[in-house]
């Protein structure tokens, strides 16, 4: 499975899996099974400590993956997938995508935690190329930037560490990105009015071969990346000086999956000698 995710507050997109983005609301919780959601240095974390390599002022940030020419970054580095699939990580990407830069402290304010940590987790991202400095600082204070419009992982089943890494990240980003569908999907009443009859959800369940809906998710996708996606004519809303007074934001959210725990359905026994109770034949005892 590819998951994908835009790095812009109030986006997200996946091809090939659930859709997720750093750039909403942060602050949900969204631990992984085998992400670390404990203290700095906490066993498991691959993020390192305080003034590790990728830090600020440390050595060059630990490739995370490859760019493509869409400003995207494509996840290869099973330590970096798993040090982002941490829900502090996580939610610090939103809010950047938010704000456009934050220092720890702005950060810390934010999401409701401390500067120490907001500042040990940014150093962990900027380790990976996940984040810069943005530059401007005063003082001790760094502002933090992001570095790629978007990220996309991928699991493999020729590599089991790569595929426990992108398991994890899923994890976190489908708490997230679904738990805000919830709340708001849940709180429509405090929707601004111009909205409640034109926005909402929809599925649909059909019965197609592996190969019909790869074509319908590739054109679902096509659709989705024209409309919101990078290449949209929301992009340079990255900025937030570049939003409309009246802008809001708002997320769509593209899924498409096959359904692995549904019932069998039961076989069509022409002949039942024995009879059941839907024949009005006690059961035997």
């Amino acid at each position: 499975m590819t998951s994908e995710a835009e790095d812009r507050a109030g986006e997200a997109g996946s091809p090939g899996g659930a859709a997720g983005s750093p750039g909403g609301a942060a602050g949900s919780p969204g631990g992984a099974a085998g992400s670390p959601g404990g203290p700095a240095g906490s066993p498991g974390d691959p993020g390192g400590s305080a003034g590790s390599p990728g830090g600020a002022g440390g050595a060059a940030a630990t490739p995370a993956g490859t760019p493509d020419e869409h400003g995207r970054l494509n996840l290869t580095n099973p330590k970096a997938i798993r040090a982002l699939a941490h829900p502090m990580r996580w939610a610090l990407l939103e809010a950047l995508g938010e704000a456009g830069t934050l220092t720890a402290t702005q950060a810390s304010e934010m999401l409701g935690e401390s500067p120490a940590n907001c500042a040990f987790h940014l150093r962990t991202l900027a380790k990976y190329g996940f984040i810069e400095e943005a530059g401007g600082g005063r003082g001790r204070e760094r502002p933090w930037r992001q570095v790629f419009d978007g990220m996309s992982w991928r699991t493999s089943r020729d590599d089991p560490q790569i595929t426990m890494a992108a398991q994890a990240l899923d994890q976190v980003w489908l708490d997230r990105s679904l738990g805000r569908a919830r709340r708001s999907m849940t709180s429509m009443a405090s929707w601004p009015e111009s909205l409640v009859d034109a926005m909402g959800g929809n599925t649909s369940r059909g019965y197609l071969t592996p190969q019909e809906a790869k074509e319908i998710y590739a054109e679902l996708r096509k659709t989705f990346d024209r409309l919101v996606g990078s290449g949209g004519g929301f992009a340079k809303r990255k900025d937030p000086k570049l939003r409309p007074p009246d802008a809001l934001p708002v997320e769509f959210v593209l899924l498409g999956y096959p359904v692995l725990d549904l019932p069998p359905i039961p076989e069509d026994d022409e002949a039942d000698d024995e009879g059941s109770p839907d024949d009005g034949t006690e059961p035997p005892g």
